[in-house]
């Protein structure tokens, strides 16, 4: 059957949106991950020390960011994609300003608690309470920075949000690594007034990114002015209602949104003591050491294939949003098929591909350590549930299911509760990874029985071309390992230069094989749709 216009639009605003969000999160997150390479060398042997305070502090703050926006950014996105798809510019431009104040108090509130509760958060462990109290500072400022974003996603506007997430990644990376330099090989400083200065970085970031969102809003303010002019304006919002709906909204958000900081923090507060009960005689720096494998170092990393699937995510909200305000449950099923084959076709030889280069590519970053490659190994797995989980998250908030979501996020952490202590026991560092990915697995069952069951979702055509995307990937794997393993006789992997040398050839080795396939196939074809007939023309593999 051929594609109606509305169902060609709505990928072709999909395609563009995850490709922007993509490009910002990507780059940024490269860039988060390629500074740890000078930063970790800086800390000499406080490097897994140093980076398990940073994970611990991050936790803590990424689930206080959350907080402090209130879901808002998210729910602000949903919201005015919503009145602008009907045609009701006006109400959504009321909308953005009064969650704008919100901002400001949700800002100054959870910063306040932060930096006060910074002790009883830490564990009552003195080193991490300036960490801590360090980042207070980037909450008192990143809320009015999300809203911002969220305002220019409710337009499905991705640039302006991809454009400041590389500005800021890119001022923090400048600020952490002056001041670890400066610090550790100029005055042979504390590493933890390293890490300190480290997170205070994430403050400066957002300051800069401000910046430049503040001078796409006054560009699109232009031309905003013939849409507001042509609104319907048959809505009477009163400001009581939009600020209830602001909130009504946004506390799903906050829940659904702290997924998987949730998740981390059950590991960050139960790793330790759990592993400690068994193994008394480990000393509290090796354990230490131990969850900054998996807490930080590998999680860096896989966050990067992640955060691939969070833009499609972004990207999905107001789409679903726009579909359900309209009633049009074609499109709707249109757009959970389609996010759906556009994460695994990236994700899945991403998170594989990941996987084969564990070894040299763990090098590159932290230098040669058997334990951390077997990490990283079993991470780059976790980065298929963590994404699906967040891409099936943000399908059921577009489709106005937000309480289920919730159910089945606290079904799954339940589940990895029970298995956390068992599966520490019987595989100790492994054990936090094994019962995330079984809590994840239970959340990712019950999300697609729901869209199957309330939204008659059909996943035939996704399950054969999931099938082909795991055959391609798999051989792509095999292939990958296979080129590591072969030039690694000739080629150090416990050298930087030579590791790098070697992800090198993996990844060139991946691209060709899953690149090739996909393309021959035409499985490309259909799920990114007709601007890759171009590409397999030219390679002639029609």
């Amino acid at each position: 059957m051929a594609k109606t216009k509305s169902q060609s639009n709505s990928q072709a605003q999909l395609l563009k949106g995850s490709a922007w969000m993509t490009f910002g999160s990507i780059l940024s997150r490269i860039l988060g991950a390629i500074y740890i390479i000078p930063w970790y060398a800086w800390m000499g042997p406080y490097g897994n020390l140093a980076n398990s305070l940073t994970a611990k502090s991050y936790n803590i703050y990424s689930l206080f960011i959350i907080i402090s926006t209130a879901g808002i950014p998210g729910a602000i996105a949903k919201q005015i994609a919503k009145y602008n798809a009907l045609n009701e510019y006006g109400v959504g431009q009321r909308l953005f300003k009064h969650g704008l104040s919100l901002m400001a108090v949700f800002g100054i509130i959870s910063a306040a608690c932060m930096y006060f509760l910074a002790l009883p958060l830490s564990g009552y462990n003195p080193q991490e309470v300036p960490v801590i109290r360090s980042l207070a500072v980037a909450v008192l400022i990143i809320p009015i920075l999300s809203i911002l974003r969220g305002y220019f996603q409710g337009f499905n506007n991705m640039m302006p949000s991809a454009m400041s997430q590389f500005v800021e990644q890119l001022a923090r990376v400048i600020w952490m690594l002056a001041t670890a330099y400066i610090i550790m090989q100029v005055q042979h400083g504390n590493y933890v007034d390293a890490v300190t200065q480290s997170n205070l970085a994430a403050a400066i970031g957002a300051i800069f990114a401000i910046g430049m969102l503040l001078w796409f809003y006054l560009r699109q303010r232009r031309q905003l002015r013939p849409l507001l002019a042509h609104s319907n304006n048959d809505l009477r919002v009163s400001t009581n209602s939009l600020l209830f709906e602001i909130i009504q909204q946004s506390i799903p958000f906050i829940i659904i949104d702290a997924g998987i900081n949730i998740f981390q923090l059950v590991d960050q507060y139960t790793f330790h003591p759990m592993i400690a009960s068994f193994m008394p005689g480990v000393h509290y720096n090796t354990i230490e050491s131990w969850y900054a494998l998996f807490g930080l170092n590998s999680n860096k990393l896989i966050m990067i294939v992640v955060s691939l699937a969070t833009s499609m995510a972004v990207t999905a909200i107001p789409l679903l949003s726009a579909a359900h305000a309209r009633r049009d449950y074609k499109d709707i099923s249109k757009q959970i098929s389609n996010t759906l084959e556009l994460f695994l076709f990236v994700l899945m030889p991403a998170s594989l591909g990941m996987a084969a280069i564990a070894k040299p590519l763990y090098t590159i970053f932290y230098g040669p350590d058997a334990l951390g490659v077997k990490v990283l190994y079993l991470s780059s797995f976790t980065a298929i549930s963590l994404g699906l989980f967040t891409v099936l998250m943000a399908i059921l908030q577009g489709l106005d299911e937000n309480m289920y979501a919730i159910r089945y996020l606290i079904i799954g952490l339940v589940v990895k509760s029970i298995f956390q202590y068992p599966m520490i026991r019987l595989a100790k560092v492994y054990g936090p990874l094994l019962a995330t990915n079984i809590g994840m697995l239970v959340v990712i069952f019950c999300a697609l029985k729901h869209l199957k069951v309330k939204y008659r979702f059909q996943a035939d055509r996704t399950m054969r071309r999931f099938i082909g995307i795991a055959t391609f990937s798999i051989l792509m794997f095999l292939a990958v390992s296979l080129t590591v393993k072969v030039a690694g006789r000739f080629i150090s992997p416990d050298m930087r230069f030579s590791a790098m040398i070697l992800c090198g050839l993996g990844v060139l080795a991946g691209v060709v094989v899953y690149g090739g396939l996909s393309l021959k196939m035409g499985l490309a074809e259909r799920i990114l749709g007709s601007r890759i007939t171009k590409i397999t023309q030219k390679l002639h593999l029609n």
